[in-house]
């Protein structure tokens, strides 16, 4: 319920509301007040209070017609309404009307004000409100001392009221500003959330292909150093490049442990064994399927970079860990298999088409398929469901099949099921 617009423009009253009625029900409201009350008023300030009939219009129009204001600019509106409202009471001690009658503001005068006070806590702060009710209070008691017929507790009606209503529009005001900063707040969480996930994922893929890269820059270094003994009679230059190669390769290696060191924490040490790749795959559906639902497992016994084989393993990983959490007992089918895209291998696309990424266009070279499907949970589940999760998944897969600059398709299917299907790239120049 903010005020302003973007453009500084006056916001009317419950413009923010979803529904197109809510946003309607402030402009219906003021124009049934305003054409009940103008000619209501002009009644009765004649008829019963004997005023006259040109006075009495002018005080209804003032009264009743910034009603249609109050729903764009309500303080605007009070300020002229309250004058209006005082004046009038000033006006009705120049005639003589009977003691039963409300003074010094007649009922038509507490309906429109008390409405106009409404108005005014959807919109400003407590502070305003607070001046507001102490203006309306000072009239009202500074009137009583002029009472015509003496002054009673009913004279307090406008006071009482008024403040009844502007505590009602304030409480009414800041439930809905609380409401809105919780769902702006809830939406800030969730993008920082996406996003941490995000960053512990890519933190994680350094890690392990540091791990990687780390154990091949071992080799090379110590290949280097023991070049000189495990090979006869090498001519002094060539002991040289070895010994360059070795050196070369220390430092790398030193500058890379500094560098990506700063992604290690207390809880995150360094691998002791080798990173699992393609061959291990086979170990992830033999622990699937202890747990009850059935795998079919195609391997495949390709060469592939360390890269692509970690990948490929932490997909099946990951697949396979949202099968038994999402659906366990569903029959499973994993498959590994190394194509081209020419061979129409690639041409699968997930049920629903949502989560693909499209190849770049001119890559070529051979390329490995991976692909996980899973059969609807049977009826009744063989586990209770895992009703939330952490969203990690689906991000690491694609964030793992973007940085070897694959592919990623995956959805439900129409069945009930769910497929992944992942193509990473096998040549050097694929590999991004």
């Amino acid at each position: 319920m903010t005020p302003m617009e973007e453009g500084g423009r006056p916001r009317a009253l419950l413009a923010g509301a979803s529904r197109r009625w809510v946003r309607a029900l402030p402009w219906a409201v003021a124009f049934v007040l305003c054409v009940v009350l103008l000619p209501t008023t002009i009644v009765v300030l004649t008829a019963d209070y004997g005023l006259n009939g040109g006075v009495a219009s002018a005080l209804a129009v003032a009264q009743s017609a910034p009603l249609l204001l109050a729903v764009v600019r309500p303080l605007h509106a009070w300020y002229v309404v309250f004058a209006a409202d005082v004046a009038g009471a000033l006006a009705l001690l120049g005639v003589d009307f009977e003691q039963r009658l409300l003074w010094p503001f007649p009922p038509m005068e507490l309906v429109g004000y008390v409405a106009l006070c409404l108005a005014l806590g959807l919109r400003e702060r407590r502070r305003t409100l607070v001046l507001v009710w102490l203006a309306t209070a000072g009239a009202n008691v500074g009137l009583g001392f002029a009472a015509p017929h003496g002054s009673g507790a009913k004279e307090l009606l406008f006071t009482i009221l008024g403040g009844v209503a502007l505590l009602l529009g304030g409480v009414l005001r800041e439930r809905s500003e609380v409401q809105r900063r919780l769902v702006e707040q809830e939406t800030i969480s969730e993008a920082e959330r996406g996003r941490r996930t995000l960053l512990e994922e890519r933190a994680r893929i350094a890690r392990e292909l540091h791990d990687v890269v780390a154990h091949h820059m071992s080799v090379i270094t110590v290949q280097a150093d023991t070049a000189e003994y495990r090979l006869a009679a090498l001519p002094p230059d060539v002991r040289e490049e070895f010994t360059s190669i070795a050196a070369t390769a220390r430092e790398s290696l030193g500058e890379m442990r500094r560098l990506l060191g700063v992604l290690r924490n207390e809880e995150a040490h360094g691998e002791l064994a080798p990173q699992p790749g393609l061959a291990q795959i086979g170990q992830l559906v033999e622990a699937t399927a202890r747990t009850g639902g059935p795998v079919d497992f195609t391997p495949c016994d390709a060469e592939v970079p360390e890269a692509v084989g970690l990948s490929a393993y932490r997909i099946v990983q990951e697949a396979l860990a949202n099968v038994v959490r999402h659906a366990p007992g569903a029959a499973t089918h994993v498959s590994l298999s190394v194509s081209r895209p020419a061979d129409g291998q690639s041409g699968k696309q997930p049920a629903d088409g949502q989560g693909g990424e499209q190849p770049a266009a001119g890559r070529g070279g051979e390329r490995l398929t991976v692909l996980v499907v899973n059969d609807p949970p049977p009826e009744p589940p063989a586990g209770p469901l895992e009703v939330g999760g952490t969203g990690h998944g689906l991000v690491g897969m694609r964030e793992r099949v973007r940085l070897v600059g694959g592919t990623l398709d995956a959805g439900p299917l129409p069945d009930g099921g769910f497929r992944v299907a992942a193509q990473l790239p096998l040549t050097e120049e694929d590999l991004t």
